[in-house]
């Protein structure tokens, strides 16, 4: 399984919000988070990137 870790970036500080995140659901500017253990974490803003490479989802802060 592939789990990423989500970064909120708000005037170029990067903020480590949640880590081994399995699944996005966006609406708008609302994110819901899932973790590896069924953890829900609820943002408002805007996904930058996902880089599975790194294993990052980067949102941008609203």
């Amino acid at each position: 399984m592939c789990e990423l870790n989500v970064i909120l970036l708000k005037d170029s500080t990067r903020q480590m919000v949640m880590e081994s995140v399995t699944k996005v659901m966006v609406e708008g500017d609302s994110i819901e988070l899932t973790g590896i253990l069924g953890d829900r974490t609820n943002l408002k803003g805007f996904i930058r990137s996902i880089d599975f490479s790194k294993g990052e989802i980067v949102i941008l802060s609203k």
